[in-house]
């Protein structure tokens, strides 16, 4: 699954889709990651208060990675690359 993130209210959904794409729920995941299911579940609903190190140890557990780089030229900022990905699932 490849997605674009331009702004943090779609991390959740997204992490939620990749928890259940990897067949874990919320209390496997948290175990794995050593913290409780409803810290998982505050951070699906808000992920604005994610540290990047946090989301780093959550994509390690569900296989994931992060890539960075420009936007394409003269495209409006986040209209052109949202054009280009998939929506989201809405859950």
């Amino acid at each position: 699954m490849r997605q674009l993130l331009s702004v943090s209210s779609q991390l959740g959904p997204w992490i939620k889709a990749a928890r259940r794409e990897a067949g874990l729920s919320q209390e496997q995941l948290a175990s794995r990651l050593g913290i409780s299911q409803s810290r998982i579940s505050h951070m699906e609903l808000h992920p604005g208060t994610l540290s990047v190190e946090q989301l780093l140890s959550i994509f390690s557990v569900l296989g994931l990675e992060i890539m960075i780089g420009p936007k394409p030229s003269g495209a409006p900022p986040g209209l052109a690359l949202a054009a280009r990905e998939p929506a989201p699932p809405e859950w």
